[in-house]
């Protein structure tokens, strides 16, 4: 038994492989549509206390991809939180899906003088959609289900990167030792029925942020087991895909997988209660049908999913661009000759080609850097809907900011900024040997919902021929992909990376090299990132991050420094290939009022205060 307040952050991630199990998943997506998921069984609801619509007038109508569950520790998909974030509440919240996190069912905190100490004051008579009421002791036992249950795909949010205080367990698996989390231990505590009190093992700097994310959502104390750690399977399943439980502005209907999910408005909500009598999501796995049905057709009131294919930038009408950059119109008119609101959000996240260093030489990584245009990516193949990237860091959390962002990439990027350098690419290879009767190859794989990554890989290889490189584009479906890629049998791949919170270190734990091992449990990503300089500059610079967590200015000091000799030992070694970062937009039909969303995504926005009007 160990006390994590003896054992790092960063050895407590390399060492609990099991409970850290979904860091490679956590936000990793695969890019326009959203993520990919698993589908999960057809299911109803079971009796909650529901206001449901009579007809459809004042349901919402919305357009989702494929879900995987309504757990909100299980989920890791784009397209069950986005329903997950309607029925559940936690502590905190992104309000409209901005990035400053704000109260929801606390009512005030106090943070202690040494940053280890949380303690939340709770709003009282909240209710869950059983009708019972909303206690610290609903926290206690969510946020253990979080830490040990056998569902759990966010242990680490809990464990690590907050670092709530706990001890571990020593277990022997194919022979290797490693420390587990012991159930039970959690540093949470309920003081009385409306005070809840959270004790870290060290200082973090994004506590409330963390906070705000759907995996901390709370549910009925023992509704899925005795203990949180001991979920009964039977009940689960019944929560997880037919009763799910919260205390969220809407209750839960029913899911059929690929075809719908309904939610309908709960009239003892807490907080602003809905204006809609429901949400009603057409569930579809295929763009085009997507597209058909919610613009050609126009059966859904906003749209998220636009295939660039279809998309023509010619259409799009800016108005204004507010203070938070997002630029807000009109588009059309669309192919149901329509007029639609237009709003695109610089949202945070980071899309990139990602090298397996085992299987593709340095000299070869680089040439590649060399021949990517990411700016000639970003117009030609994704038609302006991205902006080009040279660190994996997003420009709104770059240490500094945006300004320091483009200012360091532009002085200090290798491989040409917005340029590229086809004599430089075909020298560096040359230089390692190489040449027209001794080619270099490796295969890019890029998932099969993507087109655009497609024809992105198709450019990239036309210009590696030049520089003695035979580079093979294939497809494959995204979890296919994801399972390749922890076990070690991809090359080059494309994924991107969306925030779970809006901090540099959630992005930069995927270029820690020792969570870079594909022979080891839970890669956080999939390029075998060891045995250079870069990988122990990489290393040391992680190390860092870790140990000046803390919320002062002198630790974000040396976080900042260290994030950006991360992006630095990156460049050199090309791990990752930064491509783009995209912007969300949204299509809105004129009959909808709706807020705006934020750097958060609309994924994380909560829909309680969307009104329809007069459709026609």
């Amino acid at each position: 038994m160990t006390d994590t307040d003896n054992l790092s952050r960063r050895r407590f991630l390399q060492a609990t492989g099991g409970a850290a199990s979904a860091v490679a998943l956590a936000g990793c997506t695969g890019g326009e549509g959203g993520q990919s998921t698993t589908t999960s069984g057809g299911n109803k609801s079971k009796g909650n206390k529901v206001n449901k619509p009579g007809d459809d007038a004042n349901v919402l109508r919305l357009i989702n991809s494929t879900m995987s569950t309504m757990d909100p520790i299980k989920a890791t998909d784009t397209a069950s939180g986005t329903v997950i974030q309607q029925v559940f509440d936690g502590l905190m919240n992104y309000p409209n899906g901005t990035v400053e996190p704000k109260a929801q069912i606390a009512k005030s905190h106090q943070v202690s003088d040494d940053y280890k100490t949380y303690t939340f004051k709770l709003k009282e008579g909240v209710k869950f959609h059983n009708g019972d009421e909303v206690t610290a002791d609903d926290f206690v036992y969510s946020w253990e289900r979080l830490a040990a249950s056998e569902n759990s795909r966010r242990a680490y949010f809990i464990l690590d990167s907050i670092g709530v205080k706990h001890e571990t367990k020593t277990v022997t698996q194919d022979g290797e030792e490693s420390e587990v989390y012991k159930p039970g231990t959690l540093g949470v505590s309920a003081e009385g029925d409306y005070t809840l009190k959270i004790e870290l093992s060290a200082p973090f700097h994004s506590t409330l942020p963390m906070l705000a994310y759907t995996s901390f959502a709370v549910i009925p104390k023992g509704s899925i087991g005795d203990k949180g750690s001991k979920d009964d399977s039977k009940k689960h399943k019944d929560f997880a895909t037919k009763n799910p439980v919260g205390a969220g502005p809407f209750t839960f209907e029913t899911w059929e997988s690929n075809t719908e999910c309904r939610v309908n408005k709960y009239d003892d909500y807490h907080g602003k209660k809905a204006k809609v009598d429901g949400i009603h999501w057409r569930i579809s796995s295929s763009s085009d049908a997507r597209f058909t049905y919610g613009i050609v057709n126009k059966n859904a009131d906003m749209v998220t999913s636009f295939p660039t294919p279809k998309y023509d930038p010619n259409k799009v009408s800016v108005d204004k661009t507010d203070k938070l950059g997002r630029k807000i119109g009109t588009y059309g008119k669309t192919k149901g000759g329509a007029t639609m609101k237009y709003e695109a959000v610089p949202t945070i996240n980071a899309f990139y080609i990602g090298f397996n260093m085992n299987s593709v030489e340095k000299p070869v990584r680089q040439a590649a850097a060399y021949a990517l245009n990411q700016k000639e990516l970003a117009d030609k193949i994704f038609k302006g809907r991205v902006k080009p990237s040279y660190h994996f860091t997003p420009p709104s959390i770059y240490p500094n900011g945006a300004k320091e962002y483009t200012s360091h990439a532009k002085n200090n990027y290798p491989y040409g900024y917005n340029e590229q350098d086809l004599q430089q690419a075909k020298k560096v290879m040359e230089d390692a040997g190489y040449g027209p009767d001794n080619k270099a190859s490796f295969t890019f794989t890029v998932y099969e919902s993507s087109p655009t990554w497609a024809e992105a890989g198709k450019l990239l290889r036309d210009k590696l021929q030049s520089a003695h490189i035979n580079m093979k584009v294939e497809k494959a479906p995204f979890s296919t992909l994801l399972k390749r890629g922890r076990n070690g049998k991809l090359e080059a791949y494309s994924l991107g990376w969306i925030m779970d919170w809006p901090a540099p270190d959630n992005f930069l734990q995927l270029l820690n090299p020792p969570q870079t091992d594909t022979s080891k449990a839970a890669p956080t990503s999939y390029i075998n990132w060891s045995g250079t300089e870069g990988a122990e500059q990489a290393a040391e610079a992680w190390k860092t991050v870790q140990d000046n967590a803390a919320p002062t200015d002198e630790a974000q000091k040396a976080r900042n420094e260290a994030y950006v000799a991360i992006e630095e030992a990156n460049w050199e070694d090309v791990g990752f290939l930064p491509a783009y970062h995209r912007i969300d937009e949204r299509f809105t039909y004129n009959w909808i009022t709706r807020p705006k969303f934020g750097g958060a995504g609309y994924s994380r926005q909560m829909y309680n205060t969307v009104e329809i009007g007069d459709r026609k």
